[in-house]
């Protein structure tokens, strides 16, 4: 069974817990695109604030109203239902068809801008997202100021977060891992987006368990021979044979950061050391990578260790608020697990 429950942490836990999600919009996230929409082109850019409404559904209702098959209206990035959220969507409309975006009419949605662009918003270009969360009914905030500051000068680890293992109101274990552990078993997915999730919460979990032996081990932030790592901002990597003071001085930088495998097909990039040291959690679970691998996944990276920007933070009575900044495709809840033991009400859980 694939569980979520053991996951190392980098700090010793407090004995604090708080309310996560009391109302939507004690979640918000701002999109970061990265680049500016440049005002013309076949790509129709919206700004679309929503509340209480997912991703997927939205895109549906923005397709309808413009009368578009739904491929032609993309996002970079789902986010939270039960959120405040601010996040863009494009349609691809070929020449100079346009529409009355004030008409547009879906409870929890508005959109507060539009503008052309000449190329499709696609899955991952965002170059991040803001966070602005407040953690309500804190059961003392003994330590928390000083785990914060903690963070914010040495990171979290960067844990793939509850959110991609899916609905846990009636699995612990979230509904997207429940079918990974079919597919496992042989199991055909026919719904191709349950099958997209079951993949991704798969080579998710088997990441984290990598970073888990790797941050049980003391190697969280201390390279070894044959690490394997990630440029700042970038998907590129590379294998360090030695560890020398210059490397030190990127990873202290934040320049490079060392990373761990997203499995795939083929061979793994590190060597020496590091190779032993992911070769242990690779042959524990051998039939997952050989799962993965048969999906035609390739051999990808990520880094292990997460760097909030940007924090600020106030206490009042037991009310937390926090905010920051992180990179595409990180998880604000591999932060706040740092912090305390958050919950949250039942009606309120994402699907």
């Amino acid at each position: 069974m694939l569980n979520t429950d053991h996951w190392a942490y980098q700090y010793p836990t407090l004995a604090v817990s708080g309310q996560l999600k009391s109302q939507a919009e004690d979640f918000q996230v701002t999109e970061i695109l990265g680049y500016e929409p440049i005002g013309e082109g076949e790509h129709i850019y919206l700004w679309v604030e929503k509340t209480g409404l997912n991703t997927a559904y939205l895109a549906e209702q923005i397709a309808k109203f413009c009368q578009q098959p739904l491929r032609n209206v993309t996002y970079a990035g789902r986010k939270d239902k039960h959120a405040y959220t601010q996040q863009w969507f494009s349609v691809h409309v070929p020449g100079k068809a346009s529409f009355a975006w004030d008409l547009f009419d879906e409870p929890g949605a508005k959109i507060l801008k539009s503008i052309r662009h000449n190329k499709k918003l696609r899955t991952g270009v965002l170059k991040g997202n803001r966070f602005n969360i407040t953690l309500r009914h804190l059961t003392s905030n003994i330590g928390i100021e000083q785990r914060l500051q903690q963070i914010s000068q040495t990171g979290v680890p960067n844990y793939y977060g509850s959110q991609r293992f899916g609905d846990t109101r009636y699995d612990p274990r979230g509904g997207n891992l429940v079918l990974a552990e079919k597919m496992v078993q042989g199991e055909t997915i026919k719904n191709r987006n349950k099958r997209s999730m079951a993949i991704s919460a798969l080579r998710s979990w088997l990441f984290n368990q990598m970073l888990d032996n790797r941050l049980k081990q003391g190697r969280l932030d201390k390279p070894i021979r044959g690490d394997v790592m990630q440029l700042a901002g970038s998907n590129s990597f590379f294998c360090c044979d030695d560890i020398d003071p210059t490397t030190l001085d990127r990873l202290s930088e934040q320049d490079i950061y060392l990373s761990a495998p997203l499995w795939g097909e083929g061979e793994l990039a590190s060597q020496f050391d590091a190779l032993t040291l992911e070769r242990e959690v690779a042959e524990q679970y051998s039939t997952i990578t050989s799962t993965l691998a048969s999906l035609g996944l390739k051999q990808e990276r990520r880094a292990v260790q997460l760097f909030p920007q940007n924090m600020q933070w106030s206490i009042i009575d037991d009310t937390l608020n926090i905010a920051f900044s992180l990179p595409s495709g990180t998880f604000a809840t591999s932060v706040l697990r740092e912090v305390l033991d958050t919950y949250q009400h039942r009606e309120t859980v994402q699907l």
